[in-house]
Protein backbone atom coordinates (compact mmCIF):
# COMPACT_ATOMS: atom_id res chain seq x y z
CA UNK A 1 0.00 0.00 0.00
CA UNK A 2 1.76 3.20 -0.91
CA UNK A 3 1.79 6.11 1.52
CA UNK A 4 0.04 9.56 0.06
CA UNK A 5 1.05 12.44 2.25
CA UNK A 6 -2.07 14.48 3.36
CA UNK A 7 -1.87 17.91 3.00
CA UNK A 8 -2.50 19.85 6.50
CA UNK A 9 -4.13 23.35 7.19
CA UNK A 10 -2.91 25.55 9.34
CA UNK A 11 -4.02 25.66 12.57
CA UNK A 12 -5.12 29.10 13.82
CA UNK A 13 -7.09 29.06 17.10
CA UNK A 14 -5.51 26.38 18.68
CA UNK A 15 -6.05 25.24 22.19
CA UNK A 16 -5.81 21.90 24.29
CA UNK A 17 -6.07 20.15 27.62
CA UNK A 18 -2.74 20.66 29.16
CA UNK A 19 -1.60 19.25 32.57
CA UNK A 20 0.55 20.38 35.23
CA UNK A 21 2.27 17.10 36.26
CA UNK A 22 3.56 18.77 40.01
CA UNK A 23 -0.26 18.38 40.25
CA UNK A 24 -1.00 15.08 39.04
CA UNK A 25 -1.76 12.25 41.24
CA UNK A 26 -2.69 9.85 38.66
CA UNK A 27 -5.89 9.15 39.85
CA UNK A 28 -7.56 8.76 36.67
CA UNK A 29 -10.69 10.66 37.11
CA UNK A 30 -10.21 12.27 33.82
CA UNK A 31 -10.15 9.19 32.27
CA UNK A 32 -13.27 7.97 33.90
CA UNK A 33 -15.41 11.49 32.77
CA UNK A 34 -13.95 10.92 29.27
CA UNK A 35 -14.73 7.47 28.58
CA UNK A 36 -18.66 8.04 30.16
CA UNK A 37 -18.84 11.02 28.42
CA UNK A 38 -17.51 9.23 24.76
CA UNK A 39 -18.13 5.82 25.18
CA UNK A 40 -21.90 3.95 24.50
CA UNK A 41 -20.60 1.38 26.72
CA UNK A 42 -18.39 2.78 28.98
CA UNK A 43 -14.92 1.29 28.99
CA UNK A 44 -11.71 3.52 29.99
CA UNK A 45 -10.13 2.40 27.02
CA UNK A 46 -12.79 4.95 25.02
CA UNK A 47 -11.02 7.52 26.64
CA UNK A 48 -9.50 10.42 24.84
CA UNK A 49 -7.21 10.97 27.75
CA UNK A 50 -4.67 8.79 29.45
CA UNK A 51 -2.92 8.77 32.40
CA UNK A 52 1.01 8.08 32.08
CA UNK A 53 2.21 6.84 35.66
CA UNK A 54 5.70 7.53 34.82
CA UNK A 55 7.06 6.93 38.20
CA UNK A 56 5.34 7.16 42.11
CA UNK A 57 6.15 10.69 42.10
CA UNK A 58 5.73 11.76 38.15
CA UNK A 59 2.47 11.42 36.61
CA UNK A 60 0.76 12.86 33.64
CA UNK A 61 -2.61 13.03 31.44
CA UNK A 62 -1.87 12.95 27.92
CA UNK A 63 -4.39 13.92 25.42
CA UNK A 64 -4.16 15.10 21.71
CA UNK A 65 -2.51 18.65 21.58
CA UNK A 66 -3.51 19.78 17.87
CA UNK A 67 -0.28 19.71 16.70
CA UNK A 68 0.16 22.85 13.95
CA UNK A 69 1.62 20.25 11.26
CA UNK A 70 0.16 17.47 12.54
CA UNK A 71 1.96 14.30 11.50
CA UNK A 72 -1.11 11.90 12.24
CA UNK A 73 -2.87 13.79 9.59
CA UNK A 74 0.14 13.70 7.31
CA UNK A 75 0.62 9.71 8.59
CA UNK A 76 -2.77 8.33 7.55
CA UNK A 77 -2.19 6.44 4.15
CA UNK A 78 -6.42 6.42 3.64
CA UNK A 79 -7.01 10.46 4.04
CA UNK A 80 -9.38 9.59 7.36
CA UNK A 81 -8.04 12.50 9.31
CA UNK A 82 -8.73 15.93 8.79
CA UNK A 83 -8.01 18.75 10.91
CA UNK A 84 -10.16 22.25 11.48
CA UNK A 85 -9.09 25.81 11.91
CA UNK A 86 -9.05 25.10 15.47
CA UNK A 87 -6.67 21.83 15.68
CA UNK A 88 -9.66 19.69 16.43
CA UNK A 89 -9.42 16.22 14.29
CA UNK A 90 -12.17 14.61 12.66
CA UNK A 91 -12.00 11.20 11.84
CA UNK A 92 -13.83 9.49 8.49
CA UNK A 93 -15.11 6.59 9.52
CA UNK A 94 -15.64 5.04 6.40
CA UNK A 95 -12.05 5.32 5.47
CA UNK A 96 -10.26 4.57 9.00
CA UNK A 97 -8.42 1.38 7.83
CA UNK A 98 -7.29 0.70 11.84
CA UNK A 99 -3.66 0.48 10.23
CA UNK A 100 -2.86 2.76 13.88
CA UNK A 101 -0.09 4.72 11.41
CA UNK A 102 -1.66 8.03 13.27
CA UNK A 103 -1.44 6.18 16.70
CA UNK A 104 2.66 5.35 15.89
CA UNK A 105 3.01 9.40 14.14
CA UNK A 106 1.51 10.82 17.29
CA UNK A 107 4.38 12.19 19.83
CA UNK A 108 2.02 12.71 22.34
CA UNK A 109 0.20 9.42 22.29
CA UNK A 110 -3.44 11.52 22.01
CA UNK A 111 -4.60 9.41 19.08
CA UNK A 112 -6.02 5.93 20.26
CA UNK A 113 -8.27 3.43 18.56
CA UNK A 114 -11.85 3.03 19.78
CA UNK A 115 -11.70 -0.67 21.44
CA UNK A 116 -15.23 -0.94 19.62
CA UNK A 117 -15.60 0.72 16.25
CA UNK A 118 -11.78 -0.24 16.18
CA UNK A 119 -11.61 3.43 14.59
CA UNK A 120 -9.08 6.07 15.30
CA UNK A 121 -9.96 8.53 18.11
CA UNK A 122 -9.12 11.57 19.48
CA UNK A 123 -10.16 14.77 21.82
CA UNK A 124 -13.08 16.93 20.49
CA UNK A 125 -12.48 19.42 23.57
CA UNK A 126 -16.19 18.58 24.18
CA UNK A 127 -17.56 21.53 22.38
CA UNK A 128 -15.10 23.79 23.71
CA UNK A 129 -16.31 22.89 27.39
CA UNK A 130 -13.80 19.77 28.25
CA UNK A 131 -15.19 17.81 30.81
CA UNK A 132 -12.29 16.51 31.90
CA UNK A 133 -10.72 19.67 33.42
CA UNK A 134 -14.15 19.98 35.82
CA UNK A 135 -13.08 16.83 36.57
CA UNK A 136 -10.09 16.52 37.96
CA UNK A 137 -9.64 17.17 41.71
CA UNK A 138 -6.50 18.26 41.76
CA UNK A 139 -6.73 21.27 39.53
CA UNK A 140 -4.01 19.68 37.28
CA UNK A 141 -5.71 20.45 34.01
CA UNK A 142 -6.41 23.38 32.24
CA UNK A 143 -6.96 24.86 28.71
CA UNK A 144 -4.22 26.15 27.07
CA UNK A 145 -2.78 27.15 23.49
CA UNK A 146 0.90 27.80 24.46
CA UNK A 147 2.54 24.74 23.28
CA UNK A 148 6.25 25.75 24.41
CA UNK A 149 4.41 26.70 28.08
CA UNK A 150 3.33 23.46 27.84
CA UNK A 151 6.55 21.97 27.67
CA UNK A 152 8.30 24.31 30.29
CA UNK A 153 5.56 23.37 32.80
CA UNK A 154 6.47 20.02 32.42
CA UNK A 155 9.81 20.08 32.33
CA UNK A 156 9.35 22.33 35.80
CA UNK A 157 7.41 19.38 37.48
CA UNK A 158 11.06 16.99 36.95
CA UNK A 159 12.93 19.83 38.80
CA UNK A 160 10.45 19.69 41.35
CA UNK A 161 10.78 15.95 41.68
CA UNK A 162 13.81 15.56 43.75
CA UNK A 163 12.98 18.56 46.44
CA UNK A 164 9.57 16.86 46.58
CA UNK A 165 11.64 13.18 47.89
CA UNK A 166 13.84 14.87 50.38
CA UNK A 167 10.33 16.67 51.89
CA UNK A 168 8.93 12.45 52.10
CA UNK A 169 12.09 11.10 53.22
CA UNK A 170 12.87 13.61 56.43
CA UNK A 171 8.78 12.92 57.21
CA UNK A 172 9.57 9.40 56.87
CA UNK A 173 12.52 9.88 58.99
CA UNK A 174 11.01 11.57 61.57
CA UNK A 175 8.23 9.16 61.79
CA UNK A 176 5.72 12.12 60.94
CA UNK A 177 2.92 9.86 59.44
CA UNK A 178 0.38 12.00 60.65
CA UNK A 179 1.17 14.64 57.94
CA UNK A 180 1.03 12.37 55.32
CA UNK A 181 -2.44 10.86 56.38
CA UNK A 182 -3.22 14.39 56.63
CA UNK A 183 -2.07 14.79 53.15
CA UNK A 184 -3.86 11.58 51.58
CA UNK A 185 -6.96 12.29 53.55
CA UNK A 186 -7.55 15.86 51.42
CA UNK A 187 -6.73 14.18 48.12
CA UNK A 188 -9.30 11.42 48.93
CA UNK A 189 -12.27 14.11 50.03
CA UNK A 190 -11.37 15.85 46.76
CA UNK A 191 -11.66 12.82 44.60
CA UNK A 192 -14.70 11.67 46.56
CA UNK A 193 -16.46 14.99 45.92
CA UNK A 194 -15.54 14.94 42.05
CA UNK A 195 -16.73 11.20 41.62
CA UNK A 196 -20.41 12.38 43.11
CA UNK A 197 -20.52 15.24 40.85
CA UNK A 198 -20.00 13.19 38.15
CA UNK A 199 -22.32 10.38 38.79
CA UNK A 200 -25.19 12.87 40.21
CA UNK A 201 -24.63 14.69 37.02
CA UNK A 202 -24.85 11.00 34.58
CA UNK A 203 -27.92 10.27 36.91
CA UNK A 204 -29.99 13.17 36.19
CA UNK A 205 -32.07 13.06 32.48
CA UNK A 206 -30.32 14.68 29.57
CA UNK A 207 -32.45 17.84 28.51
CA UNK A 208 -34.25 17.56 25.37
CA UNK A 209 -32.14 19.22 22.00
CA UNK A 210 -33.48 22.28 20.78
CA UNK A 211 -35.31 21.48 17.63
Amino acid sequence: MSKEVQQVKPVSSRKFVSVDPSKCTGCGICEYVCASEKCEHWTPLGSRIRVIRITPMLNAAMTCKFCEDAPCVKACPEKALTQGENGVLTVDEKKCSACDWCIQACPYGGIALDPETRKAIACDLCAGEPKCIDSCPEEALELVSDGEANEKAFTAALEKIPAEIERLNNIVKKREWGTLMVEAEDRAKKTTQKLEAINKRKSQPEKPKPT
